[in-house]
This record gives structure tokens, sequence and C-alpha cells, in this order.
């Protein structure tokens, strides 16, 4: 199945047979033989008439097959000086090229030159288009490497080279075309977990979390140790916000690879986002014992220790991610820029973790500037910034206290709290249960009853520093507090405290049902209702002013079942 570029993988068995030596053991005699037997065969792209000059041939192609990529082209190089249009010499001397390495740009160069000369010899073989495609795809020349697999698809379909395409598409991030590639694939040869791993994917990216779920369930019946696949379904469950799910997807990963960092990481993040944040530092930690210098994990790292109040660990750990400046031309990453956000905000907290929270006012102290650009994930690039003061040995860290160390009555406020608080989680697919936020939003309900209630007492509250009369606002400001301590990560701030220049540019409050070819797993329940509102719409419209199509759109409308239905429809007037 595999092209020849790789063929000498395929000639390899466990057991090691003669191809499979170490270089270093190779011989004369022994290249000798393995290419007389490949001659024999013919077992080379365009094999001549001429046993000889097989031979020849197959001696180059046996040292590509060992890694002596120099001493290939050479040799190729040689009998090309005899025949300069042989065609098998010419394409295992672009081959050879290409196994040398894509990294250095000559190389690449030189491959492709080689592999267009031999279409231009030979323009009816799929798999030269098939090579110049791979040879491309690393160069980033996508669509010149697309034309090429559908010129070799014309030429003879395979299931190989509609996943070939496929993976390109997905790349691209067209994953509806990569969709239907890797179907095609599998209906040539249903035996690819790889193919239907990248099928399931292409159901993920899109929000079709059902859909993706089911392919990566097929591909571990194909391959019941394919750690990629428990990976992905672990992530397709959390997405859907089944947690038990893709906490088991996650072990199984883990069993067969205990030092899978993908694994490592993606568990991680599900475990803060589920308020688990002693069990997620242990996963970040491990990620970062075998990758020290995978930015996601130093960043969750950092920001796992500031949720759990211990400001040392936390800032040390942002700096690391701050100090992975990228190099020119390079896109930072979102780790890096965000990084300096939450560490100019943890020292703030840090700061005030000593004042009682009704004695100051984060909307008021952060500067406006800050404020926009953060909550807009700008690159931290603000003029006259002054940073917040760093970390004062005098205020320690927030000690960790275990459950049946609270008195009884406390005790008994925090499970109230957790009760009330699991009753605002949302009961539709794509909300992971979050119990850090379930006992933040539960305390801060408890914490607004006392406010009314000391209110109808006495109609004064304590608010910033300042006693006054209560006002909504304030029950707003308590629940507001409490998702802050919550989760450090993510701005909680008013829009009418921001700058009012950035408030006039506007914030986009807007949630997408579709965008292109994503959907939000989130809000799909609302996806009928709003068709069958707009498709009323329509006809509410047409019915006053167009009455005599009418009948004609309602029979059109009947047939509407997506969006795309929408537009001829819209177009009549």
């Amino acid at each position: 199945d595999s092209s020849f570029l790789h063929f000498h993988e395929s000639d390899c068995d466990i057991g090691g047979s003669s191809s499979c030596e170490s270089v270093l053991s190779l011989n004369t005699e022994k290249i000798l033989s393995q290419a007389k037997l490949l001659a024999e065969q013919k077992r080379f792209p365009f094999a001549t008439d001429n046993d000889n000059t097989n031979e020849e041939l197959a001696i180059a192609y046996v040292l590509i097959g060992n890694g002596l990529y120099d001493e290939a082209i050479r040799h190729f190089s040689t009998t090309l000086q005899e025949e300069p249009e042989l065609v098998s010499a010419i394409y295992g001397r672009g081959i050879a090229y290409g196994k040398k390495g894509l990294h250095d740009i000559k190389n690449a160069e030189l491959a492709l030159f080689e592999l267009s000369r031999v279409i231009s010899l030979e323009p009816d073989h799929p798999e030269v288009f098939e090579q110049r495609a791979e040879i491309l795809s690393p160069l980033g020349r996508i669509s010149e490497a697309l034309s090429d697999l559908t010129r070799a698809i014309q030429l003879q379909p395979s299931a190989r080279l509609y996943r070939h395409r496929g993976t390109l598409y997905f790349i691209s991030e067209d994953y509806a075309t990569a969709h239907e590639d890797f179907q095609r694939s599998l209906e040539l040869n249903k035996n690819q977990p790889i193919a239907m791993l990248y099928k399931g994917l292409t159901f993920f990216h899109r929000g079709l979390l059902k859909e993706a779920i089911e392919s990566f369930k097929e591909a571990l019946k194909q391959k019941a140790d394919f750690i990629d696949a428990y990976k992905s379904l672990g992530q397709a469950y959390r997405e859907l916000g089944n947690f038990d799910a893709a906490t088991e997807s996650f072990q199984k990963a883990l069993l067969l690879n205990q030092n899978h960092v993908q694994t490592l990481q993606l568990k991680g993040m599900m475990l803060y986002h589920h308020g688990s944040l002693d069990e997620a530092l242990k996963n970040f930690k491990r990620c970062l014992q075998l990758e020290p210098y995978n930015e996601v994990c130093q960043y969750m790292k950092g920001l796992s220790h500031v949720a759990m109040g211990q400001f040392y660990e936390g800032i040390k750990a942002q700096t690391k991610v701050m100090l992975n400046d990228p190099l020119p031309g390079q896109k930072a990453s979102p780790e890096y820029l965000k990084v300096k956000y939450l560490r100019e905000y943890s020292r703030y907290l840090h700061a005030h973790l000593d004042t009682p929270l009704t004695e100051y006012n984060t909307d008021i102290d952060l500067p406006g500037n800050f404020k926009d650009h953060w909550a807009k994930n700008l690159p931290f690039l603000i003029e006259n910034y002054e940073e917040q003061p760093g970390l004062q040995p005098h205020i320690k860290d927030v000690l960790f206290q275990n459950f049946e160390s609270y008195k009884p009555d406390v005790q008994e406020l925090i499970c109230v709290a957790d009760h009330l608080g699991s009753m605002m989680q949302y009961e539709t697919p794509g909300f992971l249960p979050n119990k850090r936020i379930h006992r933040a939003m539960g305390l801060a309900t408890l914490e607004v009853m006392q406010a009314v209630q000391r209110t109808w007492a006495n109609s004064k509250v304590r608010m910033n520093g300042k006693t006054r009369l209560m006002q909504w606002r304030d029950m707003f400001d308590i629940a507001v507090k409490w998702r802050r301590i919550a989760d450090p990560d993510q701005p909680v701030l008013w829009l009418d405290q921001m700058p009012a220049r950035s408030l006039s540019r506007g914030f986009n409050n807007h949630i997408n049902l579709i965008r292109g070819q994503v959907i939000n797993m989130r809000y799909l329940e609302y996806f009928e209702k709003i068709l069958h509102f707009i498709k009323d719409r329509i006809l509410v419209y047409h019915g006053a002013n167009n009455p005599k199509g009418l009948l004609e759109v309602r029979e059109a409308l009947e047939k509407v079942h997506k969006v795309e239905d929408l537009l001829p429809i819209m177009k009549v007037n």
C-alpha cells in the first residue's frame, strides 16, 4: 500500500531480513545479491527490457533502500551519462534527493526537477504525481500537491491516493472535502485505522462530535492499541461534556503509553476545566518532565498553581513561558500571547490576598488599556504600562485546607453551595461540568442571600471600601467576584467600566450556530427552531409582498433542511 518512496520499510520484517541490517554491516556482495533479486523480479519502478541495465538500476535502488542516498545519486548519474533519458534512473535520482532531506531546499528543488522530467517523459504514471505531491506538501505548496494527487486519482484511483489527498485537505482545514476523500478511501479498503481516525477528526473539527466518536470507536475496532484514537475519543467526549467517558479514554491511551505527552496535556486541561486542579497539576508536571519546553503544559501549570493560591510557583512557571520568545517570522503561540496578562493579574491578586474582597475593585484598579487588550486577547503592547508589584514575602500563599478541618456549620454551607451550583449546569451536549465553578456560584448564591437579608435589616452594604444603599449591581458584583476567583484565566470584566474609546469600537458578543463548516454543538438544539422560524418569516413576507408567488415559495420551503437551501429562495426577492 505504501508508495515507492517508502518501499524498503515494507520489505523489512520484524525478524530482520538481509535488507534490514545496519548500513555499517553492508558490503558490496550483499548489495549485489539484493540488487540481483530485485532486478530478476523487476521490483522497482520503470524497469526496462535490458537485464544489464536493470541490474545497474537495481543496485542504485538498493542503495536508496539502505539509506545510502549520495551513493545512489552517483550511481544513477553514471547510468544517465550513458542513457540521458532513462526514466527509471531519473525517477530514482529524484527519490534519492527527496529522501536526503527536504530541510535543504536544494534537495527539494532537485527532486522536483527530476520528477517533473519523468512526468514529461511518462505522463500516465500516477505514482510519479504522488511522489511529486509528497515533495510539494512539506514545502507548503499544498494547492500544487492537491493538483498532482487529483491527476494521480484520475489515472488510477486507490485507497492510498484518496487518503493522501484527504490528509492535505484536512491540513488546509477543508474538513468537508477531506471527509469525502477519507470516505472514498475507506470504501476501497475498509481496514484502514488511520483513514478512519482522520474521518473522525473531520467530524470533530466541524463540531459533529457524536459522529466523530463513532468513527474513533471504529478505528479502535480495527486497531485495538491505537493511542491516537483513544486520545481523540477522550477529547471528543470532553468536548461533548462527558467527563467519565473522556477520563476512561485518556486512561486507556496512557495504559498503552504512560509517556504520551499529548494525552497528558489534554487530560490535564480537561481536569482543570472540570475543577480538579490537584489532579490536573500532576498531569502538567509529568508532561513537563517528558517535554520541558511544552508551552501549553507550562502555561497550564502556572495557571493551576495561581488558581489554587500558590502564587510563587505559579508566577515562576508563567515566567518560563514568557522567555519562549517566537523566532523572527514565527507566529506566537496562544499561551505566549496570554501569559503576560495572567502574570500581571496574578501579581495583582497576590498583592490583594490579605485585603477583604469588599475593600478593592478589580474593574477600577486595573488600567483601562490593560483590560481592553486582555478582553480582546491582543498582544501585550500597552503604552506607559506600569507593572503590578512583584511578590512580597510578607504575603504568604493560600494554605490547602481539608474539608474535614472546617467546622460543621462551614461544611454544611459548602455542601449546600455545591448543590446550588450544580443546579446551574446546562444539561445539554457541549458543557463540561466544572465542580469548582459549581462551588463558586453556589457560594455566590449564598452570599447574595446574606447580602439581601442584611439589606432588609439595614438597607446598606459595604462595597469597594464604601458603605451605601444596596443596588442591583451590588448583587451581580458578588457573583462576578466569585466567578473571577474560580478561574483567573478568564477576564470577567464589566463592559461599562472599559475605556470609552474601546467600548465605542464594540465587543463581539455574537454566538455562531454555524460558521463556515463548523457547527456549534452547544447551541445545535436551537438550529431547527430558528430554521423553522425563518421559513415562517419568509412565508409572511411573500404573503404580504408577493401573493402570486406564495404557493411556489411554500413548495420550495418544504425542501429546505439546511441553511444553504434557503439562499435560492432568499434571492427571489
